[in-house]
């Protein structure tokens, strides 16, 4: 999502840096292709107003004109606004009652019932113990996917057979869930084609006899300037809590994002990539913004590392270390924690890395995930034996794994050299740990914590 406003938006903010000083006329210049870059991403007309406006209004400032680094000014402005456009901070879930009931509102295809799955697996995530309930009386086969979503990620899911009644589905729903101990319902509503009365009725009812904590309307973000008409409808009639936003994975130019929340005014909470039912994700407005100016999201990626951390795998890594043993499977090991983090392109898209394109990104992304492919398949083609004692591989054993893993010598001997250098790195680490021992303790606990301040670096 956003690829196509990033790169954009990235190329102006170069072409600014590169002025020696901010001048009314380049600074209109910028202006103008900012403004051509978000229409040209979907953002509406009237957003696009705002947007310009209030960024000229803090670029012109003396402090600005009179700066050393006018491009980089230029990037914290462009910067906090959009910030403030996408919502300006994240807006958590309020489920301060037990049991607390989300609504899930949306038209069809919008990726309601696949969110409702979502937001259930990130609750449970949580501690949470949610319940699914099916409310969506009108077409089975929402109630089939549903049931189907709740068994393969092992969710209560609740479904009152027969009955067309949502506010007796909604009632019984909650006598099931106070007697089951559920915390938290997530009524998935019937959805429509498109909005109409009777769609609304049902909605308001629910709404009117229940203590609806969250009402979330879900968007699709590949539908473009006609969501924000949706969300519009949706917040007049139901006055939305917050939307969730779907495939962002999957939409290059997402300005419906900022024009949803500029036309309601209410937050997107959550987000939601692809079709594999994975918890959805807290949604940073600032965040989000670095990423579009191309400069990554560290915390996320932080975030992402704590989650993926496994303490069982690292004690054995270190205990590999320690006695000097880094083998084919510790390195197997790192290549598949690696991948908890998701996929190369996503990983990418985190970092700050100034000038690299979509384009780019995703050959750098594809390249790099043939490679991890290849790695593992020679691995898989050694003998246990090979796999835990590297220093056995010899001009035969070679010969016969690169053959068994379809790969050429030469291939197979450039992962070695990778292999050993990795290995290299790997001792010093156990030589810097052992450097501290006993009456250099101090020494060591102060490298630690120089290391925690600056991002696991020692310097």
């Amino acid at each position: 999502m956003f690829d196509n406003l990033s790169e954009r938006l990235q190329e102006i903010i170069h072409k600014t840096s590169s002025n020696s000083t901010l001048t009314e006329e380049n600074m209109s210049d910028a202006l103008r292709e900012i403004r051509r870059a978000l229409l040209a991403s979907d953002v509406s007309l009237n957003v696009v107003k705002s947007f310009i406006s209030k960024v000229k209004e803090k670029a012109e400032g003396e402090d600005v004109l009179r700066s050393v680094k006018p491009g980089q000014m230029l990037v914290k402005i462009v910067s906090d606004e959009l910030g403030n456009l996408l919502g300006e901070k994240n807006s958590p879930l309020k489920l301060d009652t037990n049991p607390s009931i989300i609504m899930m509102l949306g038209l069809q295809g919008s990726g309601k019932t696949t969110s409702s799955a979502k937001l259930a697996l990130r609750l449970k995530n949580e501690g949470k113990k949610p319940l699914l309930v099916a409310m969506d009386v009108y077409r089975p086969a929402a109630i089939g996917q549903l049931k189907t979503l709740a068994e393969d990620t092992k969710m209560d899911f609740f479904i009152l057979e027969g009955s067309k009644d949502v506010a007796e589905i909604a009632k019984k729903a909650l006598e099931y869930a106070k007697s089951n101990n559920n915390n938290v319902l997530i009524f998935d509503t019937a959805g429509r084609l498109q909005i109409d009365a009777d769609m609304m009725s049902e909605l308001l009812i629910i709404d009117k006899l229940f203590p609806i904590n969250e009402k979330l309307l879900v968007v699709d973000s590949m539908t473009g300037q006609e969501a924000v008409d949706i969300a519009k409808n949706f917040d007049e009639q139901l006055n939305i809590t917050g939307t969730i936003l779907t495939k962002l994975d999957g939409d290059t130019r997402g300005g419906c994002a900022l024009s949803i929340v500029y036309s309601t005014g209410k937050p997107i909470k959550l987000i939601g990539t692809g079709e594999k039912i994975s918890p959805l994700e807290d949604f940073h407005p600032d965040r989000m913004a670095g990423r579009i100016l191309g400069m990554g999201d560290i915390v996320s990626l932080v975030e992402k590392a704590q989650e993926a951390y496994d303490e069982k795998q690292a004690k054995e890594f270190e205990e590999s270390l320690l006695k000097n043993k880094f083998s084919f499977n510790d390195f197997l090991r790192f290549q598949k924690q690696m991948k908890m983090f998701g996929s190369l392109d996503n990983l990418l898209s985190l970092l700050p890395i100034p000038g690299l394109s979509k384009d780019d990104r995703q050959k750098v992304s594809h390249e790099g995930e043939k490679q991890f492919k290849k790695i593992e398949v020679m691995i898989s083609s050694m003998t246990p034996d090979e796999r835990a004692n590297p220093d056995i591989l010899n001009a035969s054993r070679k010969k016969r794994i690169a053959l068994g893993a379809g790969v050429s010598m030469s291939e197979f001997n450039a992962f070695i050299m990778q292999f050993d250098t990795m290995a290299k790195m790997m001792k010093g680490f156990k030589d810097i740990k052992n450097t501290f021992k006993g009456p250099k303790a101090k020494q060591k606990a102060k490298l630690m914590a120089k290391m925690k301040n600056n991002g696991g670096f020692p310097f």
